[in-house]
């Protein structure tokens, strides 16, 4: 079937539910009707009783090259975007996986697939864990804010395989590592400590880095998070003395591409166009650009999807608790996910029915590789054939 070049039909459709215990915040309204979108990408004339779901937190993905490779080679693909399409500023985590779940629901009783594979690319690799270890082993019933949110009583459908396709370990952990701990005070960034500047001259520790000083600045990535977690959790428990709970509060968090990675290529070596160089470009730039990872942000989405320490999206831990099979897909020329990420995803799987593989000289997102991309088509539709899953 895979073979074949299929012509591939885009098929937009919504999802329309009725959420039970709505969290009801002010920026989000007291709405329990949700509403979401995607798109079918059907390969004509394939007969496939497969599908691979895409969903990334916040993106479509109907776009990229991964999800129409696969259907341009016969297997069926729905393309999802969560309630917080193209905007992260108020996402919860725990809200995107109920909505997972409503399109795993979809493309079985309404499209008819008797296989569904959880298809994590890049940021959706976290999501998918997490998805798949909530539909295994239930046992969330509020945010790490404290509102309530119904993940047991959901009954998410589970998954019948994971795929991690370039994927990163999660976006907490992710942000963690690309945290910029030089800045000292989070309402005035230009006031910095030199030592951990990894962009000002005047920095005694230059690339190549020594490990002591890669262990210090890791630290203090982490207790910068900390620091924000301790001032969003103050925050909220003043607007609940104040009996203002449902209420919300956006801030900017500055720095957020400072990883000793992309100065110094031999931190976690591999393919990857460096130094001075990450997938957004160059990352002095990316740093402090409006575009950059968790710049604007609220209290309860820190917690949720960006806090080091708070948020439960971490694909690593979550795998752990997954007993399907698992496909874990490296690109070795990844800027932005660098080989510890796949390492870290595939050791967190505890079963024996997981495989790990690696596209030699693939980037993150594979423009202008029709080649890599079809190698890594193969080894998924392959790997897939090989489990019985490609109906």
């Amino acid at each position: 079937m895979t073979g074949a070049k299929y012509e591939v039909e885009r098929i937009p459709f919504h999802l329309h539910w009725q959420e039970k215990a709505a969290f009801k915040e002010t920026y989000a309204g007291a709405l329990d009707q949700i509403v979401v979108e995607g798109q079918y990408l059907k390969p004509k004339g394939s007969t496939s009783k497969t599908v691979l779901v895409f969903m990334h937190p916040t993106g479509t993905m109907n776009l990229l090259p991964m999800p129409n490779a696969l259907a341009a080679a016969g297997i069926p693909c729905l393309t999802c975007a969560s309630r917080y399409p193209h905007n992260d500023s108020a996402l919860i985590m725990e809200k995107v996986i109920l909505d997972l779940g409503q399109y795993i629901k979809y493309a079985r009783e309404k499209l008819g697939f008797e296989k569904v594979i959880l298809a994590g690319w890049s940021g959706g690799g976290s999501l998918s864990m997490f998805y798949q270890s909530q539909a295994e082993k239930p046992w969330i019933t509020a945010t790490p804010a404290g509102d309530a949110v119904d993940v047991v009583g959901a009954k998410l459908p589970k998954a019948d395989a994971v795929l991690q396709l370039a994927a990163h370990v999660s976006r907490a952990i992710t942000l963690t590592e690309w945290l910029d701990p030089s800045i000292r005070d989070e309402l005035n960034p230009e006031d910095r400590i030199v030592e951990l500047d990894l962009y000002d001259p005047k920095n005694p520790n230059q690339p190549k880095f020594a490990d002591d000083y890669v262990a210090r600045f890791r630290a203090a990535q982490i207790a910068r998070s900390q620091k924000i977690d301790n001032w969003v959790k103050d925050k909220l428990a003043g607007l609940k003395r104040q009996g203002r709970q449902n209420e919300e509060f956006g801030f900017v968090v500055h720095g957020t591409m400072a990883d000793p990675r992309w100065m110094d290529p031999t931190i976690e070596p591999n393919d990857r166009k460096g130094p001075n160089w990450c997938f957004m470009g160059e990352p002095k730039i990316v740093n402090m650009m409006p575009a950059g990872l968790a710049r604007f942000c609220s209290l309860r989405a820190w917690l949720s999807q960006w806090s080091y320490a708070e948020s439960r999206a971490d694909g690593p831990k979550c795998a752990g608790d997954i007993s399907v099979p698992v496909l874990v897909v490296q690109n070795s020329a990844d800027d932005a996910c660098t080989p510890s990420h796949a390492a870290r995803l595939f050791a967190g799987v505890k079963h024996a029915n997981k495989e790990f593989h690696e596209v030699k000289g693939a980037t993150h997102y594979y423009i202008g590789q029709p080649d890599k991309m079809a190698e890594a088509v193969a080894i998924v539709s392959g790997w897939l054939s090989k489990q019985g899953l490609l109906a």
